[in-house]
């Protein structure tokens, strides 16, 4: 495996980015719930894109998921969450990694973001080279994407893939 999407994703929206943004980057690369995320990262993994959900302009905390759970959202991701997922990685030197959210969209000039705050997580644990991070807009919390915004993440992963100089065939 040389590329591998990872994602949070209480209502749908933050998956379909995440599979957008996988065939951007190419065919048959794997999208993985964070709760069935690898530890450690398989050591061939090139390049690492992690995306979701914008709560309280940040990544989720255990407290915003449980607030989640009692506005509708199924109980999944209570106790781990991107946030949970970085903390527990051992950090590299090889990899370029990516990260995006999804937020609601009038709150777009609003400061903080799941991915700027996923970034910063991925710098403070050595994980790899940040190469972009990226926010995708939903109408309201439980969506639904903006239209367009599953093209854009297409085109996003495309970038992706095109600054991190392509996949090394056969990996």
């Amino acid at each position: 495996m040389s590329a591998l999407v990872i994602y949070e994703s209480w209502w749908g929206n933050t998956r379909a980015i995440a599979e957008a943004v996988a065939e951007g980057i190419g065919p048959d690369v794997p999208v993985v719930d964070v709760i069935d995320a690898p530890e450690p990262l398989p050591p061939e993994l090139e390049l690492l894109v992690l995306g979701g959900p914008t709560h309280a302009f940040s990544m989720s905390r255990e407290a915003t998921r449980k607030d989640a759970v009692e506005q509708g959202a199924p109980p999944g991701h209570v106790t781990r969450g991107i946030r949970e997922w970085l903390d527990d990685q051992e950090g590299r030197d090889d990899l370029d990694v990516a990260t995006f959210d999804t937020r609601i969209a009038k709150m777009r000039k609003l400061p903080g973001s799941a991915a700027k705050a996923a970034a910063r997580s991925v710098k403070r644990h050595h994980l790899g080279r940040l190469i972009d991070e990226e926010s995708f807009f939903v109408d309201a919390v439980e969506g639904p994407l903006l239209d367009g915004e599953v093209d854009r993440a297409r085109d996003w992963g495309a970038s992706i893939l095109s600054r991190h100089g392509g996949l090394s065939p056969g990996v």
